[in-house]
């Protein structure tokens, strides 16, 4: 695993993209992931931040279940309202402060 003061070389950040991709794609309805959780499960446990970056930025991202990732509070994305919406279609709950109820629905697949 790296760290927060590693910087990815192209192919590096090439193999980060697709493995965040491949990640989004396997949460199962009704779950939700952290950005950290997949950052760290794309061995780069400090690039929290990337994650964020590469679903908004990656041309086909929008086609993967991007709703399903939250912050490590549970709450949802600044500005994209109708994450909740797509979350709650999902039988995600959230709690009295607005956030998902992560005690329910975070998913950690084998680490």
């Amino acid at each position: 695993m790296r760290d927060c003061y590693d910087k990815m070389t192209a192919g590096e950040a090439r193999a980060f993209r697709d493995d965040v991709l491949n990640i989004v794609g396997q949460i199962p309805r009704g779950r939700v992931m952290t950005y950290g959780l997949i950052a760290t499960l794309a061995g780069w446990p400090s690039h929290a931040r990337m994650v964020g970056r590469t679903l908004r930025y990656t041309p086909g991202a929008e086609m993967l279940p991007c709703h399903r990732v939250v912050n490590v509070a549970g709450r949802t994305a600044p500005g994209w309202k109708r994450q909740r919406t797509l979350l709650e279609e999902e039988g995600v709950t959230f709690k009295s402060n607005g956030h998902v109820d992560m005690s329910r629905h975070l998913w950690e697949p084998l680490l």
